[in-house]
C-alpha cells in the first residue's frame, strides 16, 4: 500500500471512529470538504501543513496518520 493510500484510510477511519463527516473535519481542519474527500480516496497528498491541521481536529498526534493498520 502506497503512503499517500495509507494516510488516506487512517484519516477516515480515525474520523468515522469519531462520528464526524467531511464536513465537519474539513470545517475543524480549515480546509475544503473536496478535500478531505481526495485525501480519503488517495486522489491527492496533504501538505504537512494540512496533515497537522486533520491531525490536530481528530485529536491525534500527526504521526497516527501514518501508521499501519492491521
Amino acid at each position: 500500500m502506497k503512503l499517500r493510500e495509507r494516510v488516506g484510510l487512517n484519516v477516515r477511519n480515525l474520523r468515522n471512529s469519531r462520528g464526524l463527516s467531511q464536513e465537519q473535519l474539513a470545517l475543524a481542519a480549515e480546509v475544503d470538504r473536496s478535500y478531505i474527500s481526495e485525501i480519503e480516496l488517495a486522489k491527492n497528498s496533504a501538505s504537512i501543513d494540512v496533515l497537522e491541521r486533520i491531525a490536530v481536529a481528530l485529536g491525534v498526534d500527526p504521526k497516527e496518520l501514518f501508521n499501519e493498520r492491521g
